[in-house]
């Protein structure tokens, strides 16, 4: 093997990893981005579990 072709190996690779990094990091922000919406949902569902409750400790005192 030349130094030509061993070269050509090391662009190659280079070039393979890239675009596996760039793949990683698209899924990276998908991920990122579903974690920050399940979030906002949590954050929603706690609200309204807290007003519930505040709502039957009203009537209950009531």
């Amino acid at each position: 093997m030349g130094v030509t072709d061993k070269v050509w190996g090391a662009l190659t690779s280079m070039i393979k990893l890239e675009d596996r990094v760039r793949s990683q990091s698209e899924a990276m922000k998908q991920q990122q981005a579903k974690i920050e919406q399940l979030t906002e949902r949590v954050i929603r569902l706690e609200t309204q579990l807290e007003m519930l409750m505040r709502a039957a400790e009203i009537k209950r005192l009531s």
